[in-house]
């Protein structure tokens, strides 16, 4: 396949009108088109429409997959439920924007990875990715970072100006990045955060609070109580006109706002020191690798220099088969052993013994290509 592209566009708070339909149909005559959803695979051309206009008017969240590295998330979200002077320190230019209509604020998250791993058939959908939008409405802005964190490593992995990573600031540390639920962690792996720059960020970042139990209507009644008159009036008047996008999400929202308010703490440092803290722990983390694989490799031939004999017996075993992968096999044991007879008393009469092998499989050129091949002489 040489292009492929993938657009799902979702409508949450209310459905779309038999006319909305009819817009969008416009756009696109191939498109499977529902009151609900908007979804269309390309292996050739392109949308006619501007997606961040489509989910402006129409849908509430869209997702774009491509095989050339473009992952990209929208969502919309109610004015009431999140504030762009909120949003905005999460921003980081081209891959995080936040902007508002007159309903709505609407975020762009995009990853660009042109050598990523293309996986064809893989299961791409809104699905895992949905539940970031109603925690967002809650006041968890964890999302937001994760965003903002994958922006930083689309940057480093862009080598861009090392001077402004020097004075671009951290923005808000949310509670609970060390632990995030299952719509977070699925947003991380499709924006591509660096798992070593979230582990750092998540060092400084405040404890995750404890989750309130779900409130009974005897706990509801007295926050419904508390609101002033006006305002109650106002959202049963709301609620009298019609079904409304989000108000239902409002409400709650506004409930949660008289007990509660966003974990956050400052961001303290810039994103020079989150990279570079980053970078000092991938160092460590493989340096440590390195040094548990090097031990391991050095007991694993501790233990087959003392049994050499054995080994010898499984080379032979698989040489009397016909099959290439049985005699990889044996050139493969015998690559360890020799490293195993290295700088032992063994040494020599390990390279006796491989001579008198390679003599009595001489008439066999494939066997002796492969131990050639590991400088097995």
């Amino acid at each position: 396949m040489s292009e492929y592209q993938y657009y799902e566009f979702q409508a949450l708070d209310r459905p779309l009108s038999s006319e909305e339909q009819a817009q969008l149909r416009a756009i696109s005559t191939r498109a499977r088109i529902t009151a609900t959803r908007f979804t269309n695979t390309y292996e050739w051309g392109d949308l006619k429409g501007d997606p961040r206009r489509m989910t402006e008017r129409y849908f509430d969240a869209h997702l774009y997959v491509t095989n050339w590295g473009t992952h990209r998330l929208m969502l919309r979200l109610p004015q009431q439920t999140l504030s762009l002077p909120t949003a905005q320190p999460y921003c980081l230019g081209p891959h995080l924007d936040a902007w508002t209509t007159r309903t709505h604020i609407l975020l762009d998250l995009t990853s660009e990875d042109e050598d990523g791993d293309w996986v064809e058939g893989a299961d791409d959908s809104l699905a895992a990715l949905i539940g970031v939008r109603d925690e967002l409405a809650t006041g968890d802005l964890r999302p937001l970072y994760l965003a903002w964190l994958s922006a930083l490593t689309a940057r480093e992995r862009e080598d861009d100006d090392e001077d402004e990573n020097r004075t671009c600031p951290e923005p808000p540390v949310p509670a609970g990045l060390g632990d995030l639920t299952a719509p977070q962690r699925a947003l991380a792996d499709f924006l591509r955060v660096d798992t070593d720059l979230l582990a750092i960020a998540a060092q400084t970042g405040p404890a995750l609070p404890k989750k309130p139990t779900r409130p009974a209507k005897k706990e509801l009644a007295p926050l419904i109580a508390a609101l002033p008159q006006e305002e109650k009036d106002a959202l049963l008047l709301r609620l009298a006109l019609g079904a409304e996008p989000g108000l239902h999400t409002e409400l709650l929202h506004r409930l949660r706002g008289t007990t509660a308010a966003p974990h956050t703490a400052p961001g303290r440092r810039s994103a020079a020191q989150l990279l570079d803290a980053a970078h000092t722990l991938r160092t460590d983390r493989r340096r440590h690798a390195e040094a548990e694989r090097a031990t391991a490799r050095a007991r694993h031939l501790t233990a087959l220099a003392d049994q050499a004999e054995s080994v010898w017996q499984q080379v032979e075993t698989h040489l009397a088969t016909r099959r290439p992968s049985a005699h990889d096999q044996a050139v493969t044991l015998l690559a360890d052993l020799r490293d195993a007879c290295a700088d032992t008393e063994r040494h020599t009469s390990f390279h006796q013994r491989l001579t008198r092998l390679r003599e009595a499989n001489r008439h066999r050129p494939g066997l002796i290509q492969r131990l050639d091949r590991r400088d097995l002489r």
